[in-house]
């Protein structure tokens, strides 16, 4: 050992090795307390941090919040202020909780920061505008769109429910005009039935985006042949025996669906029903008659109708001096009534008492048709035009002679 430490080499290779091992001890404890150290203060500046809202969004609606985004200055242990800037647990929360509609200067608060770190935050409060939100009742408005199968047209469309529930602020409800949604019927040849989603919309026709209750509506497009719905006209036939009148007619409907081609239906203006003889008809009675299909008509709605006749005793009365009317004159002619020499008619009428109570001469015409007849005198038949359900007291023919004669032509003086 000792001739070791004599020797001036050996002593050398120790002395480098030691400070060799100094360095290197020194440039550690350097970088340690440089760079990484967690001891060591922090400061770290995070800009454009979204602030987070916390309300109850049931019943009220932010209009308004400047700024939108803030600032956030961090200081602390270098450790701690690492795990902020890595982290997104942190959030910068503006607490309207205890707050109401209206203007509003509120301070915001960090959440999830480290415990030992010192957050600022620029600016630190923030202007917001709060309004409640209001519930409104609206129709449901489906716009069927597209064209059926040939011969065939969409009905109403079916929405269940037929309204929902908007909910939005004040300010934005006056705006909504409708909600809507949309149905294809392009070439179908059947009900088209599926779910809709709605929209709201404004006056202006734009699309308003707020809460709707329930959002899809089911709808059902019925597709039939075309129709129209027009007065159903019944035919009664026959009369009851004397001593027995129509008091009233009644049916149940008054009107019809008629389904057919377009053309078919574009020209009915009315429908005619079954006929119903009344013919020595003593009491009154409600019949139940098929109404059949005419015109090429392919379906009716409905099918059936009730008719009540209601039959009771009836009256006669005695009408004077009604005036015989002429039609059919040939204007070359003369043509006068010459029996009875009055021209005009005394006759009797039988009928239900509500009818016949109130009748007047000048509710019957007595008409005379001379249509194509030759000089000279002819008895005719005159035809009794009366009101309905109101029938001859005596039921034989009414006739009248008329004299037809070549007109004197006039003389002018030179």
């Amino acid at each position: 050992m000792d001739k070791w430490l004599r020797n001036t080499n050996v002593v050398r290779i120790v002395a480098l090795v030691i400070g060799i091992l100094l360095w290197v001890v020194v440039h550690m404890e350097e970088t340690n307390i440089s760079g990484n150290s967690p001891l060591r203060e922090r400061e770290e500046t995070i800009n454009n941090v979204a602030i987070t809202t916390k309300y109850d969004e049931t019943h009220y609606h932010i209009s308004s919040m400047a700024p939108a985004n803030v600032q956030v200055i961090v200081k602390g242990k270098e450790s701690s202020v690492k795990k902020v800037t890595t982290s997104n647990s942190y959030q910068i929360e503006l607490d309207l909780t205890q707050v109401g509609k209206g203007d509003h200067q509120v301070t915001l608060k960090p959440v999830g920061f480290p415990s030992d770190v010192e957050v600022q935050i620029v600016p630190r409060t923030v202007h917001v505008i709060i309004e409640e939100l209001q519930m409104k009742e609206v129709p449901v408005v489906i716009n069927v769109k597209g064209t059926p199968a040939a011969g065939l047209k969409a009905g109403q469309p079916i929405v269940k429910p037929a309204k929902v529930y908007i909910t939005a602020q004040t300010s934005k409800l006056e705006q909504i005009e409708n909600v809507r949604g949309e149905v294809s019927v392009d070439k179908a040849q059947a009900a088209v039935t599926k779910q809709v989603r709605l929209q709201a919309f404004d006056k202006d026709g734009k699309e308003v985006t707020l809460n709707i209750n329930p959002s899809v509506v089911d709808v059902e497009v019925p597709i039939t042949s075309p129709f129209q719905t027009i007065p159903l006209q019944m035919k009664i036939s026959g009369e009851p025996p004397k001593g027995f009148a129509i008091a009233m007619v009644t049916q149940n409907p008054d009107k019809v669906t008629v389904y057919g081609t377009q053309d078919v239906v574009d020209r009915l203006e009315f429908y005619q029903g079954p006929q119903l003889s009344v013919q020595d008809l003593k009491e009154t009675k409600e019949f139940a008659l098929d109404i059949p299909l005419r015109n090429k008509v392919t379906q009716l709605d409905p099918a059936k109708v009730t008719v009540r006749v209601e039959i009771v005793p009836s009256i006669t009365k005695a009408l004077e001096n009604v005036p015989i009317t002429i039609i059919g004159q040939n204007e070359s002619y003369d043509t006068k009534v010459t029996l009875p020499e009055t021209a005009k008619l005394n006759i009797t009428v039988e009928g239900a008492p509500a009818l016949i109570d109130q009748m007047k001469v000048q509710d019957v015409q007595a008409i005379l048709d001379v249509s194509n007849l030759p000089p000279g005198k002819h008895e005719l038949k005159v035809t009794l035009n009366l009101p309905t359900y109101v029938k001859l007291g005596m039921p034989q023919e009414v006739k009248a002679t008329v004299e037809i004669s070549e007109k004197t032509p006039k003389v002018t003086n030179p």
